[in-house]
């Protein structure tokens, strides 16, 4: 228990935390929208809208997740621990396997055949290149595209529904 307790203590003291943000040169036009608690604190609606924000963001960029996701959270309060969690979701080990399913989503959506082209085009002209961004880019920005509309409704959703049953379940005990 001791080294899991100090393991701990050392990733948490490792982490900034918001007044380390908030005193960043950067971030200092934003300091005093990085304090407010309802950014970093675990309360019903800010945790939902972060992790909304988190999920949609994790699928609708395939890089910078965090900062984007970071940027929403102070704009609509939500939890940005949350949210800069949850882009985790497609991370280099698991985006090749997003991709693929929203390649297949999108082209079911598109009435393509569904056949995988190659990722790596053996291309040498402008037009060709045009040719495999429609043929397999489309298909996957639009199935991108919806796992992140229907992943952060889902998300919010899932959260409100957890948390109302942790609630009632608890009320329900006593």
């Amino acid at each position: 228990m001791d080294k899991k307790s100090s393991w701990v203590q050392t990733i948490q003291q490792s982490l900034p935390n918001r007044h380390t943000l908030a005193a960043h040169p950067w971030l200092k036009p934003l300091s005093h929208r990085l304090l407010e608690p309802g950014l970093w604190h675990v309360r019903h609606e800010s945790v939902a809208r972060g992790a909304a924000i988190g999920v949609f963001w994790a699928f609708a960029v395939p890089f910078g997740q965090f900062l984007f996701a970071a940027a929403h959270c102070v704009w609509w309060r939500g939890n940005i621990p949350v949210a800069a969690g949850l882009t985790l979701i497609t991370n280099p080990f698991t985006l090749a396997f997003w991709l693929w399913l929203a390649y297949m989503a999108g082209s079911t959506l598109l009435g393509s055949t569904g056949q995988v082209p190659d990722l790596v085009p053996a291309v040498s002209r402008a037009a060709e290149i045009m040719d495999w961004i429609s043929n397999f880019g489309a298909p996957a920005a639009l199935g991108m595209g919806m796992f992140a509309v229907f992943g952060a409704v889902l998300a919010y959703v899932s959260v409100k529904f957890v948390w109302r049953t942790r609630v009632w379940l608890k009320r329900r005990r006593r």
